[in-house]
């Protein structure tokens, strides 16, 4: 161990200078989860970085608890985000077309053709030939008479299949909304902690730069009265 190395107070391992911070540094809350641990803990004790956010994970853990009860699964996730400094969200779309299968890529492929005008002008253009070449005769003679009944049965057979492909494919669609949502949520929870932790960080440099300006005040005080003194003398 050299000399620049020091101890941390709580777990007791070694840390470098620049990865370990004095317990009067840290943060209101996070001191006061250290001190409900180690009530002995003195204001000049070294505590290092795992332990810092261990504590600030705690802090989280309760205002969470005590704000909307019970924490959920993705209350937990951005937790453990913010302890470990890990991004929190995901990209659905990064690994969505890789998983898919076979009939899941049909079945979306599908469904982005049958709402397309290629789809709707093509079928228009398809039943117009159909009822032309029945009502004229021409080419292949009369094979389905009007009214139908052969389109009928066609059209609804298509109807019966293409319903529960593109039912397939929206409900693929809304289980990626639903990690979007999941990921925006995270995102602003992520943020909102972030934001009031640098709330405490700066009222926690307000009181020190006030309490330095007060010294600063009393210093100059002392030293006027002094000065007066010695004039008089």
């Amino acid at each position: 161990m050299t000399a620049e190395t020091m101890v941390c107070a709580i777990c007791g391992s070694a840390v470098q200078p620049g990865a370990a911070r004095r317990l009067s540094d840290l943060t209101p809350a996070t001191r006061a989860m250290l001190l409900q641990e180690q009530p002995a803990l003195a204001p000049s004790a070294i505590i290092c970085g795992d332990d810092i956010a261990r504590s600030r994970r705690q802090h989280l853990e309760r205002l969470l608890e005590n704000e909307r009860g019970a924490l959920g699964r993705l209350d937990k996730e951005v937790l453990d985000s913010l302890q470990s400094g890990l991004p929190v969200a995901t990209e659905p779309d990064a690994d969505w077309g890789e998983d898919r299968t076979f009939g899941e890529k049909a079945a979306d492929a599908l469904s982005r053709f049958a709402g397309s005008w290629t789809f709707i002008i093509g079928f228009s253009v398809v039943l117009g030939l159909w009822m032309a070449l029945n009502v004229t005769g021409l080419l292949f003679g009369v094979f389905d008479p009007y009214p139908f009944i052969l389109l009928n049965l066609v059209l609804s057979s298509i109807a019966a299949l293409q319903a529960p492909v593109i039912m397939m494919s929206q409900r693929r669609q809304e289980e990626k909304d639903r990690l979007r949502s999941e990921n925006d949520y995270k995102v602003n929870l992520k943020a909102e902690l972030e934001i009031r932790h640098l709330h405490d960080k700066i009222d926690l440099h307000l009181m020190r730069q006030w309490e330095q300006l007060a010294m600063i005040q009393r210093m100059q005080i002392e030293l006027l009265e002094e000065t007066t003194r010695e004039g008089r003398n």
